[in-house]
């Protein structure tokens, strides 16, 4: 079980994109890849919500899906549940080259995506 503390707060207040969020389109003119679970395709598609809603240069993420983990997960930051744990690299498209970063994405019930998270390395 995951505990409480004020980083994890700070991390699901700042890097939680709303729930209408999950079905957002992104708003790149480009073919954007398709992932292959419906998981990692609610965490892309709410992360790019958010980031471009933040940073608007960015036009697509790209996840390496070969060296992705998906964990099934069972337990919960406060009274949420978490179900699922996505784990892995991923790369920011921008009109400049962009080094890749660790990309974390937490999901709860139903598919959910409860948090995404990008760190550079």
């Amino acid at each position: 079980m995951l505990r409480k503390t004020a980083c994890t707060a700070a991390l699901l207040a700042l890097f939680a994109a709303p729930a209408c969020a999950q079905n957002a389109a992104p708003t790149s003119p480009a073919t954007p890849e398709k992932p292959s679970s419906p998981e990692l395709s609610a965490c892309k598609a709410t992360a790019m919500a958010a980031l471009t809603a933040r940073e608007p240069e960015i036009k697509d993420i790209y996840i390496d899906e070969d060296g992705l983990t998906i964990a099934v997960a069972e337990t919960k930051v406060e009274d949420t549940p978490v179900t699922r744990i996505i784990m892995g690299e991923a790369y920011l498209k921008t009109d400049k080259s962009d080094k890749p970063r660790r990309f974390l994405c937490l999901l709860g019930e139903k598919g959910k995506v409860l948090l995404t998270f990008f760190t550079q390395r």
